[in-house]
């Protein structure tokens, strides 16, 4: 059994969280701003169906990507030095959300569902939630999206429509990241996907101390400048 959370932002202890499913803390509460906020300064994150009420997860291990250490292809560098795609932050956080909240598959479902997308582009108003943008011309094909506490940076989702495009967003937001002397970036649940970019597993517990530490200051909330990795050089950088 899993407690139910009622009235206040209030979570349990994490080792309370189930192992089978991994991570599995609590239902109940709400998306508001307090209540995602409090969550994620916790190491906790909103994942649930349609049909389902919400629910909060905090798995062990966890999956984390340090922005610095990003693994970059000859093939992903070759295409960034090109600049195939325009990248911009924060223009159109709404279209990019939508497009991570499509179903992968025909027929497909989503747990980005209309409440969860209102809740974040709410969060994007007040300049937590934050979006890296690829275009072709003026055409999006692929991005992602998540929230900035302190030093902290929490990814929710990524889509692409082009060849490279998810992981020349994500190239883009951990330089931008390093720059600005984030410590992590919370993948959440282990993939392999992510493994192959750069990923790795840490005890919950020690992610758990990490953030203590990392969402403690940084930068005020504000959204970011819209081009500011549009002239971000790469020909300095090294396949990994």
């Amino acid at each position: 059994m899993i407690p139910w959370l009622a009235d206040e932002p209030v979570f349990p202890p994490l080792v309370m969280a189930l192992e089978e499913p991994n991570g599995l803390l609590a239902a109940g509460g709400a998306l508001s701003p307090e209540w995602l906020l409090a969550a994620y300064r916790r190491g906790i994150f909103p994942w649930f169906g349609p049909e389902d009420p919400i629910l909060w997860w905090s798995p062990d291990p966890r999956m984390v990507l340090e922005p610095a250490a990003m693994k970059r292809s000859r093939s992903l560098l070759r295409r960034l030095r090109r600049r195939d795609y325009r990248v911009r932050l924060d223009h159109d956080f709404a279209a990019v959300i939508r497009a991570c909240a499509a179903p992968r598959e025909p027929g497909g479902g989503t747990w980005i569902t209309p409440a969860m997308q209102q809740a974040y582009r709410r969060l994007h108003e007040l300049g937590y939630a934050h979006s890296v943008e690829c275009y072709d011309g003026e055409t999006l094909v692929g991005g992602l999206y998540g929230i900035a506490i302190g030093r902290m940076f929490y990814g929710e989702s990524m889509f692409a429509r082009a060849t490279d495009a998810s992981k020349v967003a994500l190239a883009h937001l951990c330089r931008l990241l390093d720059d600005k002397g984030f410590g992590l970036i919370d993948c959440q649940m282990t993939t392999d996907h992510l493994t192959s970019l750069g990923g790795r597993e840490i005890p919950r517990d020690l992610f758990a101390e990490q953030l203590e530490r990392l969402t403690r200051d940084g930068e005020a909330p504000a959204r970011w400048p819209e081009d500011a990795v549009a002239n971000l050089d790469w020909g300095t950088q090294t396949p990994c």
